[in-house]
């Protein structure tokens, strides 16, 4: 066994003290980040930032981004394309 002193009860309670206030913080950014609201408006964002890409609207976009997002609306386009012939068909 060691000899180390053992730690007050006040520096416990200091210690469990910033325990919970860091807990509540992370709990609080998990509540924003799977807030809703902030997953459509972030997936808003995405949608638009693809959109912009493949039409070439921004003329920061990068070549590889652009053929990128040009495949992923070109997937888009067939899976819907896909679920409409399938209603169609029923």
């Amino acid at each position: 066994m060691s000899d180390s002193p053992k730690p007050s009860i006040t520096a416990l309670e200091t210690e469990v003290a910033l325990t919970r206030a860091e807990l509540a913080g992370t709990a609080d950014a998990l509540a924003e980040r799977l807030n809703p609201k902030r997953q459509v408006a972030d997936a808003r964002s995405a949608a638009e930032k693809i959109w912009r890409d493949a039409v070439g609207s921004d003329p920061a976009a990068d070549p590889a981004n652009r053929n990128r997002a040009r495949g992923i609306l070109a997937g888009a386009v067939g899976a819907l394309a896909l679920v409409v012939v399938l209603a169609v068909r029923r």
